[in-house]
């Protein structure tokens, strides 16, 4: 990837590097660097393989950039392996809409989200290196879009560590509102577990579960995270320097927290059924020994009377958080 290097400096057109719409491909040890969108697209393929690839940006963040590195969409049987992206102005390594992925041995570095799993299936992301980015990983699901619903997602044997780089996401992309310093962002996703990760060192948090916040008319799209797993992470401070100017995620959490911000943060928002009768067991989120890490949720009955203090923290030496 250091020697077979297919510059894109110099195009004057074109949306990709690389498009691959064909099933059964393997793309290894070589390098697209300076593509003037997406480095590496691909659209609908069954059985597609990155191994040892790069893809950069060699002027470093820029929100100019192309938005993706890596960047299968719509695919089923997606492998990842030691590859590297630097400089996305969206997502490094970005898996959308698909199906059986593993993300593995790769290196993200001085993009918005160094690996983004969004609205997919079935994905193992490990032994990763994600570090200055603004957000290290991402699990996301969005509405409008053809595949919801993202379940099944298992992070582990990573490091998200040290992502403070400025948010440079083009104005009106939803990265751009993840802020600089985040480790590790779930949102609107069921079935996420998150185990045996490094991750500190990050200005703002180092894991927040949010929900979808944002109005939508997609009536089949359903905006809670939901059975969500935090277990057996080890974690260094962070929340030293939280981006407090990058949409809202920070300003609400050193407002909560008084400026001391948590390890881990759930935002507490769930449909009014389960304020009025609790959530069932098998949406509940659950953390377990995470070490010494702190813990910060909104109580949503205490929220909307705001006569009652709406902030809960405690240590996460516990499970079951309702």
């Amino acid at each position: 990837m250091n020697k077979t290097i297919l510059s894109f400096k110099n195009q004057l057109s074109g949306a990709q590097g690389l498009s691959v719409t064909s099933n059964g491909v393997t793309l290894r040890d070589f390098a697209v660097e300076d593509a003037k969108g997406d480095a590496i697209k691909v659209k609908g393929v069954d059985n597609i393989n990155f191994i040892r690839i790069r893809t950069e940006w060699t002027n470093g963040p820029d929100e100019l950039n192309g938005a993706y590195g890596l960047y299968p969409v719509e695919s089923k049987n997606v492998l990842i392996d030691s590859c590297v992206a630097i400089g996305a102005s969206d997502a490094g390594i970005y898996v959308g809409q698909s199906e059986n992925i593993i993300v593995k041995n790769s290196r993200a570095e001085f993009n918005v989200a160094g690996i983004e799993i969004e609205n997919s299936y079935y994905a193992d992301v490990y032994n990763n290196h994600a570090e200055n980015n603004t957000g290290g990983i991402l699990v996301f699901d969005l509405p409008d879009i053809p595949q919801q619903g993202g379940h099944h997602v298992r992070v582990f044997r990573n490091k998200s560590i040290n992502n403070n780089t400025d948010n440079f996401a083009p104005e009106g992309n939803i990265v751009g509102e993840v802020p600089r310093g985040t480790g590790i962002i779930i949102q609107a996703n069921s079935h996420v577990e998150i185990f045996d990760n490094d991750i500190g060192g990050n200005d703002t948090i180092n894991i927040a579960v949010v929900t979808y916040g944002y109005d939508t008319d997609d009536k089949n799209y359903y905006p809670h995270p939901r059975n969500i797993q935090i277990h057996n992470n080890r974690f260094t401070k962070s929340g030293l320097n939280p981006d407090l100017e990058t949409g809202e995620l920070a300003k609400i959490l050193y407002e909560l927290s008084g400026g001391n911000m948590p390890d881990i943060f759930w935002d507490g928002i769930v449909p009014v059924k389960q304020i009025i009768f609790g959530q069932p067991d098998k949406e509940k989120m659950v953390l377990s020994q995470n070490g010494d890490a702190t813990f910060l949720t909104i109580n949503p009955i205490k929220f909307m009377l705001p006569f009652f203090d709406p902030v809960e923290r405690d240590d996460i030496d516990y499970k079951g958080v309702q």
